[in-house]
């Protein structure tokens, strides 16, 4: 897995990865972007789940988007692999710590889509 530090510049801008950013909202959205990457960390905060499992648990995306996603995912250090040595191989996804530490941001986006969708 790669991890790398933030390091916040001269000017005030964060680097991670040797991207640049100009404040944590950027680097969220960056990380964390797209269609898929929110639904797969809803999968795996139920748990540990297996590149099938997830496919079959996010209707819509293709097995070439999901290997896409969970590599960034897991360079991002928001997931981790784990490979067992067997055959055929077994691969299994999970949350890092950090990871983990998206649950707050989920239960509010729950709440809000909660009563945004009561207010129509």
């Amino acid at each position: 897995m790669i991890y790398t530090i933030l390091m916040e510049t001269k000017e005030g801008r964060i680097t991670f990865q040797g991207k640049e950013y100009h404040c944590p909202v950027e680097f969220f959205i960056d990380v964390l972007s797209g269609k898929w990457k929110l639904l797969i960390i809803r999968e795996l905060m139920e748990g540990t789940k297996r590149f099938s499992e997830l496919h079959k648990a996010i209707p819509g995306i293709t097995q070439k988007m999901l290997t896409k996603q969970l590599r960034e995912l897991e360079r991002a250090g928001i997931i981790k692999r784990k490979v067992y040595p067997q055959v055929p191989p077994k691969v299994e996804y999970s949350l890092t710590d950090t990871g983990k530490e998206l649950k707050r941001v989920f239960d509010a986006i729950q709440e809000w889509g909660v009563k945004y969708l009561k207010c129509e």
